[in-house]
């Protein structure tokens, strides 16, 4: 090692990152996590923010307070920008210095994942995704900005194309999206209004696969094909989205005109591949080895969306269950490293199983043989992301609010934010300290402002 005391730098403080940083919590080194947020945020929910049934502060947290008990780790905000695999060091901005020199000895990449448009870069001025915060409240300002456009609008022919919303991508966020939002607009909606019917929205789901939810059953993604139908979901199967612009999209032919277009079609890995000149499959993630480091460079390792690695013939899913045991397994090999003990056996993923929601009161489950939809598989989805949420805070918070949407149909957040009003900024984050860092990564903006 190149210091008495060795360096871990962590990019990413997401499901990944955050579980490799708690499981090196006891190991005798300094630790830095590095993340350009300085909140953690649980992604499964993040199509309840965009459809205002919670809000940001519901599910996520300020890193600093996830991890403000390991006085071995330092949290810093600031963006990786690049690195030097022969040197050791990490490139890094922050708000008021570019270019800063983080040494590491161990580096763990848990960069997770960006939209992917497969090509058509172009769409995404006109569909925005779904991967942050940021993403979730855009889109809810959009689907509620809407309806007061359709409300105040005089020319009733354009009340069609207001009230007409478009999600593109038929998978586990796409549906939960889909459903979730007709729910909005046939319930919680459907007597606010004077001079329109939002019960008269259309919401369509389009993907190029055969069926929805492709990876779960086809029992299951039956079932929650007629549930979507039920809700009055328009699904669109077979045919990729040809061309997306300020007037709608153009799927098979057909224009459909639509003021309002969601990506939920998939993802793209972050530049970590290009960073490390590393081998990567066809998605872009950088290829590991079974204990998750790269080829020549066993004090790196890759982790979550931005890692591929094959299990029984097949590719890992990118779900947050494997981030977390893959980020849990990081830490615990380079602990057993620091302290001279042999090192845990190859990575082997754990599959719990698939959830995915499909409206008030339904869930599809499927874990091994066992299938269920319906009620009883709500209940379970329900219990497992409240045991996930990272404080217990948030899980009375979420828990409560969806007992009260449950009952009375009453949206947590629906207001529409406007990014150019004067707001006070609140701070409600504690720090976490290193007592013996006197790395060059201090040099960074460490403080929440």
């Amino acid at each position: 090692m190149s210091e008495l005391v060795p360096s871990i730098v962590i990019v990413g403080g997401g499901f990944g990152g955050s579980a490799a940083a708690t499981a090196l919590r006891k190991a005798p080194a300094r630790i830095t996590l590095i993340d350009r947020n300085n909140y953690h945020v649980f992604q499964p929910l993040l199509y309840q923010v965009a459809t205002a049934t919670l809000s940001p502060g519901q599910i996520s947290a300020p890193i600093r307070e996830l991890l403000r008990r390991q006085v071995n780790t330092t949290v810093l905000l600031g963006e990786v920008t690049g690195l030097n695999t022969s040197e050791h060091f990490v490139l890094a901005d922050s708000r008021d210095r570019q270019g800063v020199q983080l040494h590491y000895d161990y580096l763990i990449l848990a960069t997770g994942a960006r939209h992917s448009y497969f090509g058509h870069d172009d769409f995404a001025k006109f569909a925005p995704g779904l991967k942050g915060l940021g993403d979730a409240e855009a889109i809810r300002n959009n689907v509620l900005q809407a309806f007061e456009q359709a409300e105040a609008e005089e020319d009733p022919s354009r009340h069609r194309e207001l009230l007409t919303f478009v999600l593109v991508g038929a998978g586990p966020t796409g549906v939960e999206m889909a459903s979730a939002l007709a729910y909005l607009v046939r319930n919680t909606l459907r007597s606010e209004y004077r001079r329109i019917d939002p019960t008269s929205a259309r919401i369509v789901l389009a993907d190029a696969g055969k069926r929805v939810l492709a990876t779960f059953s086809e029992g299951l993604s039956t079932a929650a094909a007629k549930r979507l139908e039920s809700l009055g979901v328009e699904i669109r199967l077979g045919h990729a989205v040809e061309r997306v612009d300020e007037d709608g999209v153009l799927i098979a032919g057909e224009r459909i005109n639509s003021k309002t277009v969601i990506w939920t079609a998939g993802v793209a890995p972050s530049p970590a591949g290009k960073w490390l000149a590393a081998e990567t499959d066809h998605a872009g993630r950088v290829r590991v080895q079974s204990d998750l480091s790269i080829p020549l460079h066993p004090e790196i390792f890759v982790a979550g969306d931005t890692a591929s690695l094959d299990q029984d013939g097949k590719p890992l899913p990118g779900v947050a269950q494997v981030a977390m045991q893959q980020g849990r397994y990081v830490g615990k090999l380079i602990r057993q490293r620091l302290l001279g003990k042999s090192p845990p056996p190859p990575f082997r993923y754990f599959d719990k199983g698939n959830m995915a929601v499909v409206g008030k009161g339904f869930a599809i489950l499927q874990s091994g043989r066992l299938e269920l939809s319906g009620f009883v598989a709500w209940l379970g989805w329900a219990l497992i992301h409240l045991l996930y949420l990272g404080k217990q805070s948030l899980r009375m918070s979420v828990l409560l609010q969806w007992m009260w949407t449950f009952l009375t149909g009453s949206r947590g957040s629906r207001l529409i934010l406007n990014a150019n009003e004067q707001t006070p900024v609140q701070t409600t984050s504690s720090a976490a300290s290193n007592p013996v860092s006197s790395s060059p990564a201090q040099q960074l903006v460490a403080a929440e402002k």
